[in-house]
Order: structure tokens, then C-alpha cells, then sequence
């Protein structure tokens, strides 16, 4: 319990907001060579990555993560300072504590382990490690899967730390993930006088029966590991500031979290033959932030499923709800994905926390995983 939980610390105390990694890989790096790890840096742009690889030959399982965090929103309102890692009442505080730096040093103490058990083990273990997660995610995962291709290196099985868990350690693994897909929709009208709206035409106006078809269309039925495509609308911006002006043009953002049961193509057609149905003069402006993706039941997975089971006792949930990963991106190379990592219930949040208990007990899961893909140990 003490190594995890101190080297954790030791991330939490480095203030890593995205995309700054305020020296966590190094540290991550040093650890690993100190194991037989060869690292390979790769810096693009402002991000700073990594890749790292043991082994020679065979199949590899590939622990992913990120050292960025988000903000911490207004230190004051922390009950103890976000980058001073505090244990209190069983829990550890800080930001990143959940999110993901738990993981990683899970991650790292279950390599150490692995390989001090295992020094000439079968085939082959790797990291790939970004500060580019929270952040646009375009200088980080991506390159680093694009570097990987270029010199011919391939991922088998990829573990991603994102904290998967909802009540108890374990108790869901993410085995997908919807896709997503944004658009700034732009409605142009007329501006003119509050007073006189025979000589306007109010953009609002005519937005607002197609936005309540848009609000309510049934994009997909989903299918047994997706629920229904969802589009939501997060914000509508018009107006010039005076009350007695019509005004010329209204502005929604948007976004589809999208199953397998549909693609983006079609989501982006049905989207804009509803908007010309309303005779809306407009134009949108998409982004494609991730197709969904899905490990079906398989090596991984069984793999996953044992190792939380003989570390927790209980059989988690597959689920593919929640946001966006780094598994997105993963995914489509052909590798199987699943995300396993703490409870998420104070991520993003004042406070974030983790159970101190739980950060060896991951590291069990991870090296569990690691047993059962290269030594096909149950």
C-alpha cells in the first residue's frame, strides 16, 4: 500500500494542469527504465509523451493514461490545498488523485511487481502516457499512435486507467465508448426594429420548431452494449445586447453521443435534411471527436473480468456509458481496449479524492491482468 500510495503523491504534488506534465513523466520514466523499459520521448508541439516498451517479441498489453489534470477551480474552496496530497478519514485528496495519477502509480507498482516475479517474461509490455487527455487531445495519443505506425509497432491489448469505477473498486469496466460528434449551428434571419417584425425575420423564431424536431428525433434504438443515441444542446447565444432590436442571426452548439447503431455520416445528414424541412437558412460546423467503439467478449476482457473478480470477490458490469477516452483513438488500430481505474465520483470536482485502500488493490488488478495475457495464468 505504501509505495503506491507515495508515488502517487509524488504525481499529485507536480501541478500537471493540461497540457503542462510538470515532470510526472520523467519520474514515470525513471521508474520504468530502472525495470529494463527502452522510453522513447515525444514531444509535439506543447505536449509531452511517451512511449515505452519491454520485451522483445509476442503479443503486448499497454497501460495507457494521462498526467494532465483540469483545473482546480478556486483553490480556496478546496478543503485542503489540490496539489498537497492529503489522507484523511481513509481517503487521499488532491487533484488528479482519481483522475488519473492513482492509475498510473497502480500501473507502475504492478510492473515492478510483475517483473520482479517475472524478469524474463513472455512477451512484451508497454505505456503509452500523454499530457494531451484533458486538453484537445491533438498533440498527444494521436501523434504518439501515428509514431507508432510509422516505425511498424501495433498494440494488442491496451488497459486505460480512466477511473471506471461507480460505487466500488472494480465494479465496471468500460469495454466501449459512444462517439461524438459536436456542431455550431448558425440561423440567419433579419435584423431589424422589436417594433416593426414585418420588416425583420427573426432567426429565433424559425429555430425553434426544428430545434424541438431535432430534440426529439429518434436517431437509433441503440443495441445490446449501447443505449440510444442521445443529442443534446448545451448552448444558444443571439442577440445584440439591446432589448428593442430582432436580431439577425441565432447560434446553437450541439452534440450527438452516438451508438454503433448509427455513424456520423448519417447523423450529419438527418441533422441538416431536418433544418432544410424547416426552410431554415443555415450552415453548421462539425466536429467528429471520436467514433464509438466496443471490445467484444474475448482475451482482454476474460483476462479483466478474473483479475477484478480474485482481487474484489464481485463480477463487474461491461458498460460503455460515460464521456470520451483516449481508447477512441486506440480502439480503431485494432487493438482491444478496456478502461479500468478507481471510483469517479469526485472527478473534475473540489475535493477530488480516492480510497487509499483501493490503490494497491488496483495495482492487483493490473498485474493480475498482466499474469493472465503473457503467462496465460489463471
Amino acid at each position: 500500500m505504501e509505495r503506491t500510495l507515495e508515488l502517487c503523491c509524488e504525481l499529485i504534488r507536480r501541478q500537471s494542469v493540461t497540457p503542462e506534465d510538470a515532470g510526472c513523466q520523467a519520474l514515470m520514466m525513471q521508474k520504468l527504465r530502472a525495470l529494463g523499459f527502452n522510453c522513447t520521448e515525444l514531444t509535439f508541439s506543447e505536449v509531452s509523451n511517451f512511449w515505452a516498451e519491454r520485451g522483445d517479441e509476442g503479443p503486448i498489453v499497454v497501460f495507457a493514461g494521462h498526467t494532465d489534470v483540469v483545473p482546480t477551480g478556486p483553490a480556496e474552496r478546496w478543503d485542503t490545498p489540490p496539489f498537497e496530497p492529503t489522507v484523511k478519514n481513509g481517503l487521499l485528496f488532491g487533484r488528479g488523485s482519481a483522475d488519473m495519477k492513482g492509475s498510473l502509480a497502480a500501473m507502475l507498482v504492478a510492473c515492478e511487481e510483475f517483473v520482479a516475479e517475472h524478469p524474463d517474461h513472455p512477451g512484451r509490455i508497454g505505456f503509452l502516457i500523454t499530457s494531451d487527455e484533458e486538453g484537445p487531445a491533438v498533440n498527444g495519443t494521436v501523434k504518439v499512435l501515428d509514431y507508432l505506425r510509422e516505425s511498424g509497432q501495433s498494440i494488442d491489448w491496451c488497459v486505460v486507467g480512466e477511473p471506471s469505477s461507480s460505487a466500488a473498486l472494480g465494479d465496471v469496466v468500460r469495454n466501449g465508448r459512444r462517439g461524438s460528434l459536436g456542431g455550431v449551428l448558425t440561423v440567419r434571419g433579419l435584423q431589424g426594429h422589436i417594433a416593426y417584425p414585418h420588416l425583420a425575420d427573426n432567426p429565433i423564431h424559425r429555430l425553434l420548431p426544428a430545434l424541438h424536431a431535432l430534440t426529439t428525433e429518434l436517431w437509433d434504438e441503440g443495441n445490446d452494449f449501447f443505449p440510444p443515441t442521445s443529442m443534446q444542446v448545451s448552448n444558444i447565444n443571439s442577440g445584440t445586447g439591446a432589448t428593442n432590436v430582432i436580431p439577425g442571426e441565432v447560434q446553437v452548439l450541439f452534440n450527438f453521443r452516438f451508438s454503433t447503431a448509427v455513424n456520423d455520416s448519417e447523423l450529419r445528414q438527418r441533422t441538416e435534411s431536418i433544418l432544410q424541412t424547416h426552410g431554415l437558412n443555415f450552415s453548421i460546423e462539425w466536429q467528429l471527436n471520436g467514433q464509438p467503439f466496443l471490445t467484444s467478449p474475448g482475451t482482454l476482457l476474460e483476462a479483466t473480468v478474473a483479475s477484478i473478480m480474485e482481487v474484489t470477490g464481485c463480477e463487474p458490469e461491461l458498460s460503455t456509458a460515460g464521456g470520451t477516452s483516449d481508447g477512441r483513438f486506440i480502439a480503431p488500430t485494432g487493438a482491444q481496449v478496456v478502461e479500468v481505474g478507481p471510483i469517479n465520483a469526485t472527478i473534475h470536482k473540489l475535493n477530488e479524492e480516492v480510497l487509499v485502500a483501493d490503490l494497491p488493490r488496483l495495482a492487483d488488478i493490473y498485474k493480475g491482468i498482466l499474469k493472465r495475457l503473457l503467462l496465460k495464468s489463471v
